[in-house]
């Protein structure tokens, strides 16, 4: 297991100092990197404090991954609607910058501040969710990501929306909208190359999806047709 030095995770921060109100002081903390190649991940140690009588204890401490923050924020994104969710820090595409110490402990921060942001709000700080994130052991927290991510357990609708904006996040890029980090001519011209190719299949996708979508339409009329003629055949009885 490779680890990165304690001093760049910020170890030494220690979390808000609780007042004699109700509080609910939360700190993200010792950034460690985990796994090789592409099942590397850094995970990180975080402190809760309260005297709230909805938590276990005074203190817990558990460990999440950047994709833990994500499922919480999804969460709260469904069941508050009209609720401002504050925003995660961003991934990087990059792979030599997304394990290098400066971006670590910008993301470490910028988690930090996310949750904190949760944990003040008023409405947000009630959520099952919050307390399943700050308390819950680690195998939990897997098997709830696992149970609520995948693109094919969302709504037709819901897919071809991520269609259409993968699809318009790419044409940016080649139109030169948004440009993506290249480090020389050949690498950028090689990428520009399989954007082109990869936008050509997510069109097709696009295309079987729209398909998908127009039967199942089809199908859920079908089905309310036949109900309306059996319960006409039933009061003709």
């Amino acid at each position: 297991m490779n680890s990165l030095q304690r001093s760049v995770s910020g170890s030494s921060q220690s979390p808000r100092s609780p007042s004699s109100q109700p509080f609910l002081s939360v700190s993200v903390t010792d950034p460690v990197k985990l796994g090789n190649g592409v099942q590397a991940y850094i995970s990180y140690r975080v402190i809760t404090k309260t005297n709230l009588p909805e938590y276990q204890g005074p203190e817990k401490i558990v460990i999440r991954r950047y994709s833990d923050f994500v499922w919480l924020r999804d969460r709260l994104f469904e069941k508050y609607k009209g609720v401002f969710i504050p925003p995660l820090p961003e991934k990087s595409a990059v792979e030599k910058f997304r394990f290098s110490a400066e971006f670590i402990e910008l993301r470490r921060q910028g988690l930090d501040i996310f949750i904190n942001r949760i944990a003040s709000h008023n409405e947000l700080q009630q959520s099952d969710d919050l307390r399943t994130f700050l308390q819950a052991d680690e195998e939990t927290m897997e098997r709830l990501r696992s149970q609520d991510t995948g693109i094919f357990k969302k709504r037709p609708a819901d897919f071809l929306q991520i269609i259409k904006d993968v699809q318009t996040k790419m044409s940016d890029v080649v139109l030169g909208k948004e440009k993506p980090v290249e480090e020389s001519n050949a690498e950028y011209e090689k990428l520009k190359h399989y954007i082109f190719e990869l936008e050509n299949h997510v069109a097709e996708a696009q295309k079987h999806a729209y398909r998908l979508v127009k039967r199942h339409r089809v199908w859920a009329i079908s089905v309310r047709i036949r109900k309306v003629i059996q319960a006409f055949g039933c009061l003709r009885k």
